[in-house]
């Protein structure tokens, strides 16, 4: 499959974080529904963020791997700010490229690209984050995301059978299980993709 997408507006990394500081100084978020639940989130994920900036460490395979990889490939993470996911996932990604000189990281806004969206669905739906490996032919290589199996499967479970946790203490058991997991499950995967 080629990647024949014209993108409205691309982020480096440290610019997509100049972003999320920026909305959370105006009390705001990214995309069109500004709810106080969505501005509230985003202020959290920024702090989740900053956290894994400083904190995240790789295991010595991974390292090797990505300082190894000899294809040149553009990873395109669709996001938001106001996405949990998007803030455990997001660090981790931009670490993985930053070891590799043949990896360009660009981060674009769900919102503003529906149609990058809709063409690398999740399951029939818009989970984000998103990533969209592409060669320099603008083949896709692979897609990851929205967020590693095992949460997802924790997901998915809770989704079906959610017993007596409600959405939001799911949602804190999730952020539980990233925190514990300290990246390794993002690891693996991308180990097996690469």
């Amino acid at each position: 499959m080629k990647f024949e997408f014209a993108l409205k507006k691309t982020f480096s990394y440290a610019d997509y974080m100049a972003l999320v500081e920026s909305l959370v100084s105006r009390n705001m978020t990214s995309g069109p529904n500004q709810s106080q639940k969505l501005i509230d989130f985003t202020s959290l994920n920024l702090k989740r963020m900053q956290r894994l900036n400083k904190r995240l460490t790789f295991r010595p395979d991974v390292i090797a791997t990505l300082g190894n990889l000899n294809q040149s490939q553009r990873w395109i993470v669709i996001s938001e700010a106001w996405c949990g996911d998007a803030a455990q996932n997001l660090p981790i990604i931009n670490k993985m490229a930053s070891i590799s000189d043949n990896i360009d990281l660009q981060i674009i806004e769900r919102n503003a690209n529906l149609d990058v969206m809709d063409a690398f669905l999740t399951n029939g739906g818009r989970s984000i984050p998103k990533l969209i490996s592409v060669d320099s032919d603008n083949n896709v290589l692979f897609t990851w995301g929205s967020r590693p199996q095992v949460a997802q499967n924790m997901f998915l479970a809770h989704k079906k059978n959610p017993g007596t946790e409600t959405p939001e203490e799911f949602k804190i058991s999730l952020h539980k299980w990233y925190t514990k997991d300290k990246s390794n499950e993002v690891q693996s995967e991308f180990l097996a993709l690469l």
